[in-house]
């Protein structure tokens, strides 16, 4: 008998994604550095096949690259790609923003709220690890609270990109208090059901991301 005996197939595949995109998100499995399937399922106590589906799923997002026959190799860190990445994500995100702020039920609110609270609490504690996962949180709950699955798929693509280049970088480059009051502002404004300032929010996000890439860049 096992521990996942009782859990389903999709359940361990989705346990095994987020186990993984935290560890390669947060750098644990670094940039370039290469796993087989195995370890990896021997890491998370999972079985083979639920990780051979999350490894597919992350391929997908651009985190690993699948070689046949060779392993799995975590994607390197490209921050002219993450340039050009920020173009599409500074329309979508503005879109899903304002769409989630029109769209979004009394629970979902009360949950950006409790997200924006989050955020200034990692922001006054310096909790780079609590401030991750409210912003995966917060991405995940703007895509479904916005009612518009295109925007969501494409969004889906960029949100781990996003927030491992944010974590390699923060130290040098970036301001956690300031990126995690931006963040919680905008969850504000979706809370609060107005559509243009969550849009303004938004932007105003996206102008700080693209700020510490540029300074990355120049480093």
């Amino acid at each position: 008998m096992t521990g996942d005996e009782g859990t389903t197939g999709a359940s361990l595949a989705d346990r095994a994604y987020r186990e993984l995109e935290e560890l390669i998100v947060t750098l644990t499995l670094a940039p370039g550095t290469a796993h087989s399937e195995g370890q990896l399922a021997e890491r998370l106590a999972i079985g083979r096949t639920p990780v051979r589906e999350s490894l597919h799923r992350l391929a997908r997002e651009g985190l690993v690259v699948i070689l046949p026959r060779r392993g799995i190799l975590i994607s390197e860190i490209d921050i002219a790609a993450q340039l050009r990445l920020l173009e599409v994500r500074r329309e979508i995100e503005r879109l899903i923003a304002r769409s989630a702020a029109r769209r979004a039920n009394s629970g979902e609110r009360h949950a950006f709220a409790e997200i924006a609270a989050g955020m200034r609490l990692a922001a006054a504690e310096n909790d780079d690890l609590g401030f991750m996962r409210l912003d995966r949180r917060l991405n995940l709950l703007s895509a479904a609270a916005a009612r518009n699955e295109y925007a969501a798929k494409t969004m889906g693509l960029m949100h781990g990109l996003s927030r491992r280049f944010w974590y390699r970088h923060h130290r040098q480059v970036a301001d956690l208090p300031l990126s995690a009051r931006l963040h919680a502002e905008l969850a504000e404004g979706i809370a609060a059901g107005d559509g243009g300032l969550s849009a303004e929010a938004s932007d105003a996000l996206l102008d700080y991301i693209e700020s510490i890439t540029r300074a990355a860049l120049d480093t």
